[in-house]
């Protein structure tokens, strides 16, 4: 199969994914998500890097820089949470939001809080070893909108 025609599968999946198994509680199983990881879209270029599962939790950050400018960054950390992994996000610095999860496995990571506004469910896809594709979306009016976010590791410099 093509790397494109993964990538509209992995989107598909996303929006389809059968959400009757059980999360995990051992974030050593999002393993995969460790790392430095970029995409860039004309003059932006976004980082996102997740330090390895240690002492049950991830870390992780996020930075947009558009030209000269940052646009947008993100504190960003995976832990146990009432008895289930969940994904803590704070943008720019905002009070934090948590994803439960709802769904983990060695190549898929989907968290979801239906009463926050954007986003609803944050997922993540393990495409290869040096690939994945974050998606965000949201129910709006009932329909789904939301974004992917192609990314490749790269090297993480200092």
């Amino acid at each position: 199969m093509s790397l494109h025609m993964r990538v509209i599968a992995s989107t598909v999946f996303f929006l389809a994914a059968p959400l009757e198994q059980p999360p995990t509680v051992d974030v050593a199983r999002l393993g995969w998500m460790a790392g430095c990881w970029e995409q860039r879209s004309g003059a932006t270029i976004t980082h996102e890097t997740w330090m390895a599962p240690a002492g049950g939790a991830m870390v992780g950050m996020s930075r947009t820089v558009g030209g000269a400018a940052m646009r947008a960054w993100e504190a960003l950390r995976i832990v146990t949470d009432s008895g289930r992994l969940a994904y803590v996000a704070q943008p720019n610095g905002r009070a934090p939001t948590a994803f439960p999860a709802v769904l983990t496995s060695d190549t898929l990571a989907i968290f979801e809080n239906p009463a926050h506004d954007f986003p609803q469910r944050i997922a993540y896809h393990r495409v290869s070893a040096d690939s994945i594709v974050a998606r965000i979306s949201a129910v709006r009016e009932g329909k789904t909108r939301g974004m992917d976010i192609r990314m490749k590791r790269v090297s993480c410099g200092g």
